[in-house]
């Protein structure tokens, strides 16, 4: 067996590789979460960012097929490792010694699995207007006289939609939720910091969590609320 099939066989190797990918992953979600709230500033903020991402041609493919990656490694290591962790302990404890464990941690099998089925809904809807073709083919004309793909209109009619607006504030709970514990077991893995900053660590990322779930769902619930249109 070479070493690299060990490391990867390794229940350390599996954490260090969830850990890597669920970085990824956070700082797409920051970076995606920052493009998004421009929508606040209105369509011509919006598209114009839209249309600078769809500019960038073969780096944007290069981009979303590493996250494509990213995330099923994310997911399939996960499930290795809930497995594992399960076949080394087939019989369950007499008294339940998780109760001190938080309810993140206790879910993020289970989270993580939503999140996958909300991002397939998210890229029908937003990225490949499967769900609603009639809001993808509006257009916009920039103030330098280009014609866009209207994604502010389209973020604008989606969440005007209160069971798709509601479904999006729901799922951030759940991502939410993930960060919530992810973020702190991701810098354990890696030994980034000593045990004793690890209460810290959790409360950053507990904060980091919260910042994730008030900026994305600031946007269904000012379109809910007719703050913005």
């Amino acid at each position: 067996m070479t070493p690299s099939l060990d490391f990867f066989r390794s229940s350390i190797g599996k954490k260090i590789i969830m850990a890597i990918t669920g970085f990824i992953w956070f700082g797409f979600v920051i970076a995606h979460m920052v493009g998004n709230l421009q929508v606040f500033q209105g369509p011509e903020k919006l598209n114009a960012y839209a249309k600078f991402l769809k500019d960038l041609g073969p780096l944007l493919w290069v981009a979303r097929i590493g996250l494509i990656v990213a995330f099923f490694g994310h997911v399939i290591v996960a499930i290795m490792l809930k497995k594992q962790n399960s076949s080394a302990r087939p019989v369950s404890y007499a008294k339940n010694s998780t109760i001190q464990a938080s309810s993140a941690s206790l879910t993020m099998i289970y989270s993580g699995l939503l999140l996958l089925s909300f991002l397939v809904y998210h890229l029908l809807h937003f990225t490949l207007g499967v769900t609603n073709p009639d809001h993808y083919t509006l257009e916009y004309t920039l103030k330098n006289g280009d014609v866009v793909h209207d994604v502010y209109a389209m973020v604008i009619l989606g969440f005007q939609v209160p069971a798709i607006a509601i479904t999006y504030i729901v799922f951030m709970v759940f991502l939410a939720l993930h960060f919530s514990h992810a973020l702190g077991s991701m810098l354990q893995t890696l030994g980034i910091f000593a045990p004793k900053h690890y209460p810290i660590i959790q409360k950053i990322s507990t904060g980091l969590a919260l910042l994730v779930f008030f900026g994305n769902s600031s946007m269904p619930i000012s379109i809910l609320l007719g703050l913005v249109k």
